[in-house]
């Protein structure tokens, strides 16, 4: 999971509003950032580990950042090393000067990266899919463009790595002197937007991965990045559009509604917040059916992605709402956190139980989702800890029983808790008196019923079926290898190892 920005403005600067676009996207990825723009000719860039404040602290460092287009990421690693190297956006000279920005994850990685060495005569110098995608995409251009360089050369590259890549990517690249290049992935695994923003000098054109960015910019949603279509806006502020794929079908990844967007933003026309809204009263319903007597006398949210489903869950059982956990904000994302040891520590140190919510009742507990299990298994304890006489569980979408190969750090199925076990051997990993989890069906309407147009879905994290239809056993067998927290111990402790599967998704 990363968040990625562009930026072509009429006559502004527009290092400070990419700035303020990853500030808004930064629960999209808090190990690095990075923006990149270009001015007469010239690219300018600052990118570093940390979060989007503490890479961009001094004022010289925003003060180099010159001219009126750019792009900007932040990130988290799915694998491989955190390292200022592999922070994004990445930059080939070859040609014309092509800077990349990429969120998701490709699952051909090694045959691409073969095929780029033996015919493509480029070189890797990552292990990010990132810097594969970028000089796809450069090879695909110099072979298309004959001198000048035209938009039907750059929607035939992108047509070409349509045919080339598989996988999930929204991508934003910069062409220097040139503009702006925006487009996503034939299934529209994950999400990119354009916007636009009216002013004297004329209209500025943004993209970004959520909706929010846009609005804390104050530009208008022209709407979403069809899946497979490519957009490009020019240095003199042309706005081209073209559909590159041979057969689109919008497929969007169901957990970017459950979790990973901000519930004030809108994916492919739904409103994220309005989407939780319903996941929270299907669970209810569901809960009602199975346990019409319940004992339930309150209903505690695990902050925050889960506030809006618990609060409705409350409403639907009849039962008091409340405030149960206090979150320190200056802790990161335990979900996208690296180690298992780090994130059980973490945990404590992010929330903090008001005891008597707690003291003598039966709590149910309300999280969006339940992945490795660590944070789940330490939170009932803190309840039992604060005095709950029982404490019910309920997750807002179905066991998590997959490993995700598109760009999220949903880990092998070694660890993931839900993996081969039945819901009351979860139940019973995670020490809850009582276990809900939402049915799929009924996460998918909650969606659905958003933009009735949105008839398929990524939800291989739950059933195990892979849109892009190419994930075999070895594929995952080889994921766990390289993808297991122990795996990423060893590459730490032993960088110069080398590891079999190099799909590192930096995106």
């Amino acid at each position: 999971m990363c968040g990625i920005a562009g930026i072509v403005s009429a006559n502004l600067p527009v290092n400070q509003d990419l700035f303020d676009a990853l500030t808004v996207l930064q629960h999209r990825g808090q190990d690095a950032a990075g923006i990149l723009t270009n001015a007469d000719g010239k690219l300018y860039l600052h990118k570093d580990l940390g979060l989007v404040r503490d890479v961009f602290h001094r004022d010289e460092e925003m003060a180099r950042l010159q001219g009126r287009m750019g792009i900007a990421h932040v990130r988290y690693p799915t694998a491989g090393e955190s390292s200022a190297a592999e922070a994004q956006p990445l930059y080939t000279n070859m040609p014309y000067g092509i800077a990349f920005a990429h969120n998701g994850n490709l699952t051909n990685t090694e045959l691409l990266k073969d095929e780029l060495f033996a015919q493509d005569r480029r070189h890797i110098n990552t292990d990010s899919d990132s810097e594969i995608l970028l000089n796809i995409f450069a090879h695909e251009l110099m072979e298309q463009a004959e001198g000048s360089l035209r938009p039907e050369h750059i929607f035939a590259a992108v047509a070409q790595l349509h045919a080339r890549a598989r996988g999930a990517y929204a991508c934003v690249a910069l062409i220097t002197g040139y503009g702006m290049v925006a487009f996503r992935d034939p299934f529209g695994i994950r999400p990119v937007i354009l916007g636009k923003r009216e002013g004297p000098d004329g209209t500025d054109y943004m993209v970004a991965s959520e909706s929010v960015a846009l609005d804390a910019l104050q530009f208008e949603i022209i709407g979403d990045i069809a899946p497979g279509e490519a957009v490009v806006v020019t240095h003199d502020g042309r706005l081209l559009r073209q559909q590159c794929a041979s057969k689109p079908v919008l497929s969007p990844c169901l957990f970017e509604y459950v979790y990973l967007a901000r519930p004030d933003s809108v994916l492919d026309d739904v409103y994220v917040y309005k989407a939780r809204l319903r996941m929270g009263e299907k669970l209810g319903d569901k809960l009602l059916r199975d346990w019409g007597d319940h004992d339930i006398d309150v209903v505690i949210p695990v902050p925050e992605s889960s506030r809006t489903a618990a609060a409705e869950m409350a409403g639907r059982l009849g039962v008091k709402y409340r405030e149960g956990f206090i979150k320190n904000r200056y802790i990161g994302r335990t979900f996208i956190m690296p180690g298992q040891a780090m994130r059980k520590k973490s945990v404590r140190q992010k929330l903090n139980p008001i005891d008597l919510e707690f003291q003598g009742k039966n709590v149910l507990l309300v999280d969006d989702s339940i992945v490795r299990g660590t944070t789940s298994r330490e939170i009932i304890q803190m309840a039992r800890d604060a005095g709950a006489r029982k404490v019910y569980f309920a997750s807002a979408a179905p066991p998590v029983r997959y490993p995700n190969v598109y760009g999220i750090d949903m880990p092998t199925a070694s660890e993931l808790v839900a993996h081969g076990l039945s819901e009351e051997g979860i139940r019973e990993a995670l020490g809850a008196d009582r276990l809900i989890f939402q049915e799929l069906d009924d996460l998918k309407e909650s969606v659905n019923e958003g933009n009735p147009a949105l008839q398929h879905f990524d939800c291989s994290v739950f059933n195990g079926e892979y849109v892009t239809q190419d994930i075999s056993r070895d594929y995952l067998d080889q994921l766990e290898l390289f993808r297991s927290d122990a795996a990423k111990r060893q590459r730490r402790d032993a960088p110069g190892m080398p590891i079999e599967l190099h799909n590192a998704a930096h995106g």
